[in-house]
């Protein structure tokens, strides 16, 4: 009898476990699912024989208004139930129902998107770029916006994300608040974060170089958005230009520098470089290769892509950060000693094209720790980090795919059933899978009624509760595995591992900030109206092979005028 009474108390047991675990909540704040911007999202839909079956949920809307360069969210616990937030350069954002796609709210008045006046870019009409971010506990959604008028500027919103209505003392004007920043001459493309309490944004310049522009990255307090500190490079250039943006450990940030515009001789000036960063943000280390001033003269930044954190167990460091150069090289770095102007802990050329705008992932398997990318050509690379002291690189697999986005994986439960997936941006505008431990094809596209249109160049997708979502021009895409809908336990393991003692840093004060935009009425969706022709894709440079060592850019880009540098915030 006693033992009876013990089984059937085990198997309540398990069910509230089961019913616990099933009402969990899922969320993707942020580009690539972690801060880590490993693009690692863990959902026990994705088996390998039910993702070969993926297909595309024609009952899902997705309907919107503009060009998508940004990674749409998902967000779970608010009153409307589960929504996907996307983001469009016509300045609209948008808060779908998850299973229908159709408009939760929406705001459709944050101001006009630039579509001329800009000194150059390749993104017209130049609005929302960079992927948002959000926080759970606060409900709120983060995003920066150039809008157009008298003067354009970048201005960093703050949302609802349930009502889309705009926080008290929001948004933040970064031209009043940023002492040298021109938002003219920045460009900003990178996924937003938000490390306790504070969203970091990072901006570039735009395509072709033009002006004075630095590489920045601003902190906003968000409990007190009048506290706005900055670092900008020294030199002229330094473009943040990678599409993950700033990643972090959840103690320091991390960002990737391209090319500055200085001489031989000049002394090392923020560019080419992995720069951290201390709460603030506050310039902490950074690492540049020794032939820095070379990559400079050469226009191939090493900040092309943004970084990515990757733990490699027993390996020695096992904190490392990954960039990915348009010197077709990979570079890993001890995140917590990066060591100045000196040699990485590893680097290897890995690619037979340019690498540049594209985000990698990183992920365990029972092989050991992967990394992936996509490179100019369409090509999708992974390699294996050997846990040695210290780590080396070698070649897993290489597919010939087609497309440039950013690739993102999922796993069903951590390690097991990887699969990388890619989409034919710019190419046959359809979902790819392969194995992530050799590279077999798992999706190889689905029928006519899996193609997309509209696909942008770097963009990436996202995956919730058994589902693909995808951003696109006047559309968010949603596919499904053929087992409905899941209920996935949430991704709660931390990715990277922090240091032991972050080092605290004051926020520095700042004057106010501008008056808030008043709270909107969520308004019924709009029919979507095109806009501004896409852009025609660049045509890729092959090489014929991969070279064991780095393939210099044959023609520099012509240098623009040196103009007067903007005092920047004072560096340590």
């Amino acid at each position: 009898m006693n033992r009876l009474i013990s089984s059937s108390s085990l198997i309540v047991i398990l069910l509230w476990t089961a019913l616990l675990s099933a009402s969990a909540q899922v969320n993707v704040t942020q580009e690539h699912n972690n801060p880590s911007r490993d693009g690692l999202y863990v959902d026990p839909a994705f088996t390998p024989a039910n993702a070969g079956n993926l297909t595309r949920d024609l009952n899902f809307d997705g309907t919107i208004v503009g060009h998508v360069y940004a990674q749409p969210l998902y967000i779970e616990g608010g009153p409307n139930g589960p929504m996907v937030i996307a983001v469009t350069e016509s300045n609209n954002v948008y808060a779908l129902n998850a299973t229908t796609g159709t408009v939760i709210w929406q705001r459709t008045d944050i101001g006009p998107p630039v579509t001329s006046g800009l000194p150059c870019g390749n993104i017209n009409p130049a609005g929302i770029t960079g992927t948002p971010v959000v926080d759970v506990a606060s409900r709120s959604l983060f995003f920066d916006a150039l809008i157009d008028g008298q003067t354009k500027k970048h201005f960093i919103y703050s949302l609802n994300v349930d009502t889309g209505a705009t926080n008290g003392g929001w948004p933040v004007d970064v031209n009043v608040k940023v002492p040298g920043f021109t938002s003219l001459v920045q460009e900003e493309r990178g996924g937003l974060a938000f490390v306790n309490g504070i969203v970091y944004v990072a901006y570039s310049g735009y395509n072709g170089d033009c002006g004075a522009y630095h590489g920045w990255i601003v902190g906003v307090d968000t409990d007190n958005p009048s506290t706005v500190m900055a670092w900008a490079t020294d030199a002229e250039g330094g473009g943040i230009w990678g599409h993950g943006g700033v990643a972090s450990d959840g103690a320091s940030m991390f960002v990737v520098t391209g090319n500055t515009f200085t001489s031989p001789g000049d002394p090392w000036s923020g560019g080419e470089a992995i720069v951290r960063f201390n709460a603030g943000p506050v310039f902490s280390d950074f690492w540049a290769p020794s032939n820095w001033q070379t990559l400079d003269n050469q226009d191939a930044d090493l900040g092309g892509c943004s970084p990515t954190l990757i733990d490699v167990p027993n390996a020695n460091p096992s904190h490392l950060v990954l960039a990915l150069g348009k010197d077709r090289n990979a570079y890993l770095l001890d995140r917590d000693n990066l060591g100045g102007v000196s040699l990485p802990v590893a680097v290897m050329n890995v690619s037979s094209s340019t690498l540049r705008g594209t985000s990698s992932v990183a992920y365990q398997t029972g092989e050991g720790t992967h990394f992936a990318f996509h490179n100019e050509s369409g090509e999708l690379r992974s390699y294996i980090i050997n846990a040695t002291s210290p780590p080396t690189i070698a070649l897993a697999w290489n597919v010939n795919d087609g497309g440039r986005s950013s690739p993102w994986v999922t796993t069903t439960d951590g390690t097991n059933n990887t699969i990388v997936w890619v989409a034919g941006v710019e190419d046959d505008g359809r979902l790819h899978g392969y194995n992530g431990d050799n590279g077999a094809v798992i999706f190889s596209g689905g029928g006519p009624n899996e193609q997309m249109s509209g696909t942008r160049q770097w963009n990436t997708g996202m995956v919730a509760r058994g589902r693909i979502y995808f951003g696109a021009d006047n559309k968010v895409y949603a596919f499904k595995v053929p087992t409905g809908t899941p209920t996935p336990t949430p991704t709660v393991t931390p990715t990277v591992t922090p240091p032991a003692t972050p080092t605290p840093t004051p926020i520095a004060t700042a004057t106010p900030s501008p008056t808030a935009t008043p709270p909107v009425t969520p308004t019924p969706p709009v029919t979507p109206t095109p806009t501004a022709t896409a852009t025609p894709k660049p045509t890729a440079t092959p090489s014929p092979s991969v070279s064991p060592t780095s393939t210099p850019r044959v023609t520099p880009r012509p240098r623009p005028t040196r103009r007067p540098r903007p005092t920047p915030p004072p560096r340590p």
